[in-house]
Formats: C-alpha cells, structure tokens, sequence
C-alpha cells in the first residue's frame, strides 16, 4: 500500500524570481509595443520604443507596487495562481486608476464641471479594468515561472 503525501503548496528560489520579474517584464513591453502598433501608423522605432519602455515600466511597477503585496502573500501562505492573478489584477487596476484621475484627484486637474468629472471616472474605472485584466495575466505568467509545488 503507498502512502499519499499532503499537498504543502507552492515554493520558489531566488532564481526564479528573477526570471518570473523578466518574463513579467518581456510580457508588459509586447502589450505595450501591440497598443503602440494599434495606436497610428507604426513604424518600427515607435515598436521598439514602446517594447522597452512598456517592459521596463511593467518590471519597476511589478517590484514596486505588486512585490509588497506578493511578499505578504507569500508570507501567509498564499502562494497559488489564484493570488497571483488577484495580486497583478489589483495593482494594475490601481496603477492605471490614478493614473487617469489625477492621483485619484489628489493633484491639480484641469478645471472641469461636476458631470464631466463623473464621466471621466467612469471611463477610467472601465479602461482601468480591463488593463487590470492584462496585469492579472501577467501576475500569472510570473506565478508560473516562480513557483513550483512542493510536496
């Protein structure tokens, strides 16, 4: 008869950190150079461009906002998929929310009535959104090259 090992969850190295942060990276600048491409005629210094600002922004902010979070999580013991999708999810939605609000209004804006200010949150909640469902693919991409189960 064999005996069944409890599952333990999910582990990772220093190593693999690294390489999860470049694969993070890697995947932000082919989303930025394809926004890049849709967004004019492209040529192929704007690609470029766009390609190692998108993954460079995407590694800083990775490190910067979304490591904190992971830290936590991975000191709880929170160190699936599921985190790492809510955790990519969760910072990119508040990345590109104050980013398109002004800080969440905390700096000078241009003078605006009270309708047009409304609409503008609406349309940065949903833009927001749907970027945050890109960040979460990222978070699980960089999930995936991180960890590995332990049993």
């Amino acid at each position: 008869m064999t005996e069944r090992v409890a599952l333990r969850g999910y582990d990772t190295t220093l190593d693999r950190a690294g390489l999860a942060l470049a694969a993070g990276g890697l995947l932000g600048g082919v989303f930025t150079s394809v926004l890049v491409a849709i967004g004019g005629p492209p040529s192929p210094l704007g690609i470029a461009v766009g390609f190692l600002v998108g993954m460079v922004i995407t590694a800083m902010a990775a490190v910067a906002v979304a490591g904190p979070l992971w830290l936590v999580a991975h000191a709880l013991g929170r160190r699936g998929p599921w985190s790492a999708a809510v955790i990519g999810a969760v910072a990119g939605f508040a990345l590109f929310l104050g980013g398109q609000t002004y800080g969440f209004g905390l700096f000078a804006m241009p003078p605006t009535d009270a309708r047009t200010l409304m609409f503008r949150w609406i349309s940065a909640v949903a833009t927001s959104l749907i970027l945050a469902s890109l960040s979460a693919l990222i978070g699980l991409a960089m999930w995936r090259v991180a960890y590995r189960r332990i049993y």
